[in-house]
């Protein structure tokens, strides 16, 4: 738990007054904005909440109680603050299983929009997979259903098309966490054979900025964002440094909001999915999709003042 590690001891530096402001439903849900923001899936009248969760690492669990537990508190907190994606995949050992185990137990259980991935060769081979998928995380339908990091692609967007035309899958997408990847997402972005892109993006790995982001909504293709915190490393830069004073401006009260919603003010991107178990940091998280926007001028300092530290 990696990134998860270095987020704690990142905030532990910031103080404990900004972080007891953060770390509370009710302070997000008593400012004027009572809804997180919502973005459009492109060509549909659907809509989705600015920021969801990623499951990679912090949902593959055992039987523990304790773990259990902190993950349902997590799910409740993120359907109280209006987050809807949950992100999964096979490739994350128990996360999808477990996912299914707590969602099942909880009333609102079909508030979320699943989304999970298929990751492995062959037309077979992928339709067994993506079948156990179904069973695991206890779905009758898939709201999203992604090719992983590209594998085998074009012989799942195959069967996908299918599965759409069926109803057995809402959305079909295509993901990867590396930028040496872009250039190949966008051409698929601009064949127009997906609804969804998965791809990496943050303050500091900026690639998807020079052209996929634009493909994806001339196309329209609705963006997830993984990787919001490069793996953890955005909150080593900034370990026992202060937000500066002009942020509060635009509704940011941590590190965590501040780079969420860097990305966010692309318009572009329909959600972010941080990972968490840490029912704290999932409230942080949310409240990235309260509050303003950044606008240019902002986008430019938030700039200047990272590459600065």
């Amino acid at each position: 738990m990696k990134n998860e590690i270095s987020r704690r001891k990142a905030m532990m530096q910031i103080g404990s007054l900004s972080a007891a402001v953060l770390l509370n439903c009710e302070n997000i849900l008593a400012g004027n904005q009572q809804i997180m923001l919502q973005r459009n899936i492109p060509g549909t009248k659907e809509k989705l909440p600015v920021v969801g969760l990623g499951s990679w690492i912090q949902f593959d669990i055992g039987e523990s109680p304790s773990e259990k537990e902190g993950l349902t508190e997590v799910l409740t907190n993120m359907n109280k603050l209006g987050g809807k994606v949950i992100d999964s995949s096979p490739m994350y050992g128990k996360a999808e299983q477990v996912i299914g185990d707590l969602t099942a137990g909880l009333d609102f259980n079909n508030n979320f929009f699943y989304a999970t991935k298929v990751w492995t060769t062959g037309k077979q081979s992928g339709i067994d997979q993506m079948n156990g998928s179904f069973l695991k995380m206890r779905r009758k339908t898939m709201d999203l259903m992604q090719v992983h990091n590209l594998q085998d692609w074009q012989t799942h967007l195959k069967t996908l098309k299918g599965w759409k035309e069926e109803g057995k899958v809402r959305y079909v997408g295509i993901t990867h966490y590396s930028a040496s990847a872009h250039e190949q997402l966008e051409q698929i972005v601009k064949s127009k054979m997906v609804d969804f892109v998965q791809v990496n993006y943050s303050i500091k790995v900026r690639n998807a900025e020079k052209s996929l982001l634009k493909a994806a909504q001339d196309n329209g293709v609705a963006v997830i964002i993984n990787e919001p915190f490069d793996s953890g490393s955005l909150f080593k830069i900034v370990k026992g440094k202060e937000l500066p004073d002009w942020a509060a401006g635009y509704d940011i009260k941590s590190w965590a909001q501040y780079f969420l919603k860097y990305i966010l003010a692309n318009p572009a991107v329909n959600c972010v999915i941080p990972g968490t178990s840490d029912k704290k940091h999932l409230v942080d998280n949310m409240g990235a999709g309260y509050g303003k926007l950044t606008d240019e001028a902002g986008l430019k300092m938030m700039l200047k003042y990272i590459d600065t530290i």
